[in-house]
């Protein structure tokens, strides 16, 4: 790697070799993630992953988000490795909310400078996630931007692809009146809100608690699954509709809602409005499940934390708080 060196350039602000160096440093975290369907190792130009046996009519489902201004907290408090779980999560929750399993994960990373121990910090959080969500994290990318990002800044995305068997691709319109609305709790301010948060709050570890993945939880109960919804930004009045047909209504009923105590403080600094909160934020409910009532059960007894919070009515396609 000696003759890849280029002095010019290390002048300019990129420092190639810092950039092998992160690579040797975050190849432990990277084998960690390490599934059967790998075929190909870090360092490569593509990540190549086989499609498992068994499927009949396998439909790849892929997904792409980052995470966004919760990175203010992590360079606030200097802490950099469970942001990446965020990463993670916010994808494979996504393309849980179709009814597939993730299979694998790569990563972006941009940065002003290439410090490769804050970079391998990062990719240990990235691993984590795989680990939890039991997808491999099978590469990446890092790009080194002087004059673009400060020094100490990084901006972190991922892309997820999971499987499905088409038949089996959850779809609202499966959904009925009288349906029961269930709620995965969330750990909480998850990775939203964070623009308007970090203007009430000062920076601490409660709020760089990573997103909850709540792939191994949901994946055993999926069969008893006719929809669910990520609860992201935009919280339950944006969300919660995109799990439902045109003609039905979740009504949520707010006294069997369990809110977490930093929503409450995020409300009070700002003196918000119900709806805002319920527009913004998870308020403690990260994704929901909507079942019939005969498999509620099953999927409670299998969730220990799972618990209902409304059902589905007749009506537009809205979310009515009650």
């Amino acid at each position: 790697m000696t003759n890849s060196n280029s002095f010019s350039y290390k002048d300019a602000g990129v420092d190639v070799t810092a950039g092998y160096k992160a690579v040797e440093l975050m190849s432990k975290s990277v084998m960690r993630t390490k599934i059967p369907g790998v075929l190909s190792s870090l360092g490569g130009f593509g990540g190549a992953f086989e499609i498992p046996e068994g499927y009949k009519h396998p439909v790849l489902i892929s997904g792409t988000d980052g995470v966004g201004t919760k990175l203010k907290i992590a360079f606030a408090l200097d802490k950099h490795d469970t942001i990446g779980i965020d990463c993670v999560a916010m994808c494979v929750n996504d393309v849980l909310a179709c009814g597939a399993k993730p299979l694998f994960f790569l990563d972006y990373i941009a940065t002003g400078k290439n410090y490769p121990e804050k970079i391998a910090s990062i990719v240990s959080g990235v691993a984590e996630g795989c680990v939890q969500s039991g997808c491999a994290l099978i590469g990446g990318e890092t790009a080194e931007m002087p004059g673009f990002y400060p020094e100490d800044e990084y901006d972190l995305a991922g892309f997820t692809v999971g499987i499905v068997e088409r038949e089996k691709i959850l779809n609202p319109n499966n959904i009925n009146a009288g349906d029961v609305i269930i709620a995965l709790p969330s750990s909480g301010l998850h990775s939203n809100g964070f623009s308007l948060v970090r203007k009430l709050l000062e920076p601490s570890d409660e709020l760089l608690t990573p997103t909850r993945i709540y792939v191994k939880d949901v994946l055993p109960v999926l069969d008893y699954v006719k929809s669910i919804a990520h609860i992201t930004g935009g919280g339950f009045f944006e969300n919660i509709p995109r799990a439902l047909p045109e003609n039905l209504t979740a009504k949520i009923n707010l006294s069997a809602l369990k809110i977490l105590p930093v929503f409450e403080k995020v409300q009070r600094a700002g003196n918000l409005s119900q709806h805002e909160m319920f527009n913004t934020f998870n308020m403690g409910v990260g994704m929901i499940l909507i079942s019939s009532p005969d498999d509620a059960n099953k999927i409670l007894n299998s969730i220990s934390d799972a618990y209902i919070i409304g059902e589905v009515i007749k009506g537009e396609r809205e979310v009515t708080l009650c």
